[in-house]
């Protein structure tokens, strides 16, 4: 498939390729997802009251005030409790040509005996079958390109960025590994999660914990808990970041 694109993308010519590339940013731009939200409360926490959205929440708007920190423009999917839909949240990266895409979530299981954290992936269907399938409702706008090589090019621009995403996935299992011990690292997953389906830069989505683990989901309401995930979390991504901006070597 990538051979056909590239032809395609050649015979457009050398000018219009030029136009198509996406506006390079004065600043890297991160969009940030605090997972769920509004009537989706996602997991229920171990703590009586505690729901996945609350501590999302929390743990992205700490991220954000250190990104921000850095010089790194930061753009959340919700600033508060609301209710947004999966593909409204990779549409909004997407539409603001977003550098880095991160969805974060807390996990839970039926046992409530898993603990850990985890980063994942697209799978390669999820980047090629089901990503072209959205591709018409997520797209990045382009100006002075027609819609049909538009479209060629969001396609390179997923299957390039899943060597980036899978980049950042391991860095944040790292800094996790670091601050939340060896122990709880799950690894880096591939999974067709449909909060990533389409995204057009390196997008990866962060299960920081287990909320209803009886000891992890009263640690994930603690804010040095939070403030400790969020500072490996803003490493990580910083990191990308720079990666994304740097000069060819």
């Amino acid at each position: 498939m990538l051979p056909v694109l590239l032809a395609v993308l050649v015979a457009a010519g050398r000018a219009e390729a030029d136009a198509a590339a996406t506006p390079p940013h004065a600043r890297p731009l991160v969009v940030l997802d605090a997972g769920h939200g509004g009537s989706n409360t996602g997991a229920t926490g171990t703590l009586g009251g505690v729901f996945e959205k609350q501590v999302t929440l929390a743990v992205a708007q700490l991220v954000r005030d250190r990104l921000t920190a850095q010089g790194i423009d930061v753009v959340m999917t919700r600033d508060r409790d609301a209710t947004l839909t999966l593909r409204q949240r990779v549409a909004l990266a997407n539409q603001r040509a977003a550098d880095v895409f991160v969805s974060i979530h807390a996990n839970a299981s039926p046992e409530r005996v898993q603990r850990g954290f985890e980063t994942f992936v697209l799978t390669a269907a999820g980047v090629d079958v089901d990503g072209r399938a959205l591709r018409s409702e997520t797209g990045t706008p382009r100006d002075a390109v027609d819609g049909e090589t538009a479209l060629v090019l969001d396609d390179l621009e997923r299957g390039a960025a899943q060597w980036e995403a899978a980049d950042l996935a391991a860095a944040m299992q790292r800094e996790l590994r670091a601050v939340r011990g060896a122990a709880g690292d799950r690894g880096v997953r591939q999974d067709a999660h449909h909060v990533l389906l389409g995204a057009t830069m390196p997008a990866v989505l962060v299960e920081i914990g287990f909320i209803d683990h009886p000891q992890e989901g009263r640690e994930l309401v603690e804010p040095a808990t939070q403030i400790a995930i969020a500072d490996a979390l803003a490493r990580a991504i910083a990191a990308a970041c720079a990666a994304a901006v740097a000069p060819p070597a």
